[in-house]
Protein backbone atom coordinates (compact mmCIF):
# COMPACT_ATOMS: atom_id res chain seq x y z
CA UNK A 1 0.00 0.00 0.00
CA UNK A 2 1.79 3.18 -1.06
CA UNK A 3 1.05 6.37 0.72
CA UNK A 4 1.07 9.87 -1.31
CA UNK A 5 4.29 11.42 -0.44
CA UNK A 6 4.35 14.17 -2.86
CA UNK A 7 2.45 16.98 -0.88
CA UNK A 8 2.29 15.65 2.92
CA UNK A 9 0.81 18.59 4.66
CA UNK A 10 -2.23 18.71 2.41
CA UNK A 11 -4.23 16.49 4.20
CA UNK A 12 -2.76 17.05 7.71
CA UNK A 13 -5.11 18.58 10.34
CA UNK A 14 -4.43 22.35 10.82
CA UNK A 15 -4.08 21.59 15.21
CA UNK A 16 -1.35 18.85 13.61
CA UNK A 17 1.33 20.77 12.12
CA UNK A 18 3.84 21.91 14.43
CA UNK A 19 4.69 25.21 14.59
CA UNK A 20 8.10 24.50 15.84
CA UNK A 21 10.77 24.48 13.17
CA UNK A 22 13.05 21.55 15.01
CA UNK A 23 9.78 19.24 15.10
CA UNK A 24 8.39 20.33 11.71
CA UNK A 25 7.81 16.71 10.47
CA UNK A 26 6.26 14.85 14.16
CA UNK A 27 2.47 14.64 14.10
CA UNK A 28 1.69 12.42 17.08
CA UNK A 29 1.65 13.69 20.59
CA UNK A 30 3.58 10.76 21.68
CA UNK A 31 6.94 10.70 23.05
CA UNK A 32 9.82 8.67 20.78
CA UNK A 33 9.42 6.32 24.01
CA UNK A 34 5.94 5.95 23.82
CA UNK A 35 5.90 5.24 20.34
CA UNK A 36 8.75 2.48 21.20
CA UNK A 37 5.73 0.93 23.70
CA UNK A 38 3.33 0.98 21.15
CA UNK A 39 5.50 -0.82 18.31
CA UNK A 40 6.51 -3.55 20.93
CA UNK A 41 2.43 -4.08 21.60
CA UNK A 42 1.73 -4.00 17.98
CA UNK A 43 4.47 -6.47 17.00
CA UNK A 44 4.14 -8.75 19.92
CA UNK A 45 -0.28 -8.63 18.51
CA UNK A 46 1.27 -9.68 15.07
CA UNK A 47 3.18 -12.35 16.41
CA UNK A 48 -0.38 -13.64 17.56
CA UNK A 49 -1.84 -13.41 14.89
CA UNK A 50 0.45 -15.34 13.18
CA UNK A 51 1.10 -18.06 15.42
CA UNK A 52 -3.09 -17.68 14.94
CA UNK A 53 -3.02 -18.40 11.41
CA UNK A 54 -0.28 -21.00 11.34
CA UNK A 55 -2.79 -22.92 14.07
CA UNK A 56 -5.41 -22.70 11.88
CA UNK A 57 -3.73 -23.68 8.26
CA UNK A 58 -2.39 -26.87 10.58
CA UNK A 59 -6.18 -27.68 11.40
CA UNK A 60 -7.24 -27.11 7.44
CA UNK A 61 -4.29 -29.38 6.60
CA UNK A 62 -5.48 -31.99 9.17
CA UNK A 63 -8.94 -31.88 8.12
CA UNK A 64 -8.54 -32.33 4.08
CA UNK A 65 -6.08 -35.22 5.45
CA UNK A 66 -8.84 -36.45 7.31
CA UNK A 67 -11.58 -36.10 4.66
CA UNK A 68 -9.02 -37.76 2.40
CA UNK A 69 -8.67 -41.01 4.26
CA UNK A 70 -12.92 -41.63 3.98
CA UNK A 71 -14.18 -43.64 1.15
CA UNK A 72 -17.61 -42.02 -0.25
CA UNK A 73 -18.92 -45.07 1.71
CA UNK A 74 -17.24 -44.88 4.53
CA UNK A 75 -18.71 -41.05 5.57
CA UNK A 76 -22.28 -39.82 5.81
CA UNK A 77 -22.89 -37.09 3.73
CA UNK A 78 -24.13 -35.23 6.57
CA UNK A 79 -20.58 -35.33 7.93
CA UNK A 80 -18.69 -33.95 4.88
CA UNK A 81 -20.71 -31.53 4.72
CA UNK A 82 -19.53 -30.76 7.95
CA UNK A 83 -16.37 -31.16 7.41
CA UNK A 84 -16.49 -28.79 4.65
CA UNK A 85 -17.90 -26.29 6.63
CA UNK A 86 -15.20 -26.36 9.12
CA UNK A 87 -12.62 -25.75 6.61
CA UNK A 88 -14.82 -22.97 5.51
CA UNK A 89 -14.95 -21.36 8.52
CA UNK A 90 -11.37 -21.34 9.03
CA UNK A 91 -10.48 -19.78 5.69
CA UNK A 92 -13.03 -17.52 7.14
CA UNK A 93 -10.69 -16.88 10.34
CA UNK A 94 -7.31 -17.03 8.36
CA UNK A 95 -8.23 -13.95 5.99
CA UNK A 96 -9.99 -12.60 8.80
CA UNK A 97 -6.30 -12.44 10.59
CA UNK A 98 -4.50 -11.40 8.01
CA UNK A 99 -6.51 -8.56 7.20
CA UNK A 100 -6.04 -7.24 11.02
CA UNK A 101 -2.20 -8.60 10.44
CA UNK A 102 -2.73 -5.73 7.40
CA UNK A 103 -3.96 -3.59 10.37
CA UNK A 104 -0.83 -3.20 12.27
CA UNK A 105 1.06 -3.18 9.68
CA UNK A 106 -0.15 0.37 8.88
CA UNK A 107 0.02 1.07 12.75
CA UNK A 108 3.63 0.34 12.29
CA UNK A 109 3.86 2.72 9.38
CA UNK A 110 2.14 5.46 11.45
CA UNK A 111 4.75 4.98 14.09
CA UNK A 112 7.45 5.07 11.43
CA UNK A 113 5.96 8.34 10.08
CA UNK A 114 5.42 9.92 13.32
CA UNK A 115 1.34 10.24 12.73
CA UNK A 116 0.68 7.23 15.14
CA UNK A 117 -2.53 8.36 17.76
CA UNK A 118 -3.95 10.96 15.39
CA UNK A 119 -7.54 9.69 14.55
CA UNK A 120 -8.16 10.57 10.62
CA UNK A 121 -11.90 12.06 11.28
CA UNK A 122 -11.40 14.41 13.60
CA UNK A 123 -7.16 15.45 13.56
CA UNK A 124 -7.68 15.35 16.85
CA UNK A 125 -5.02 12.84 19.33
CA UNK A 126 -6.56 9.52 20.00
CA UNK A 127 -6.51 8.87 24.07
CA UNK A 128 -3.80 6.61 25.33
CA UNK A 129 -6.63 4.02 26.82
CA UNK A 130 -8.12 3.25 22.97
CA UNK A 131 -4.31 2.64 21.26
CA UNK A 132 -3.81 0.15 24.49
CA UNK A 133 -6.54 -1.31 23.71
CA UNK A 134 -6.62 -0.86 20.18
CA UNK A 135 -3.47 0.10 19.19
CA UNK A 136 -4.01 0.14 15.15
CA UNK A 137 -6.95 2.19 15.34
CA UNK A 138 -6.85 4.86 13.20
CA UNK A 139 -10.36 6.49 14.98
CA UNK A 140 -11.18 8.09 18.32
CA UNK A 141 -13.71 7.30 20.62
CA UNK A 142 -15.65 10.34 19.22
CA UNK A 143 -15.33 9.27 16.18
CA UNK A 144 -16.79 6.03 16.83
CA UNK A 145 -19.52 7.33 18.26
CA UNK A 146 -20.34 9.39 15.22
CA UNK A 147 -19.49 6.80 12.82
CA UNK A 148 -22.25 4.96 14.62
CA UNK A 149 -24.88 7.73 14.58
Amino acid sequence: MANDTSNPDTDAPLHAQSTDDNDEERKTPFSDEELEHFRELILQRRREAKEEIEQMREQVDEAQEHSDDNTAYGIHMADAGTDAMEREKLHLMIARQQKYIGYLDRALERIDNKTYGICRVTGEPISRGRLEAVPHTEISIEAKKQEKS
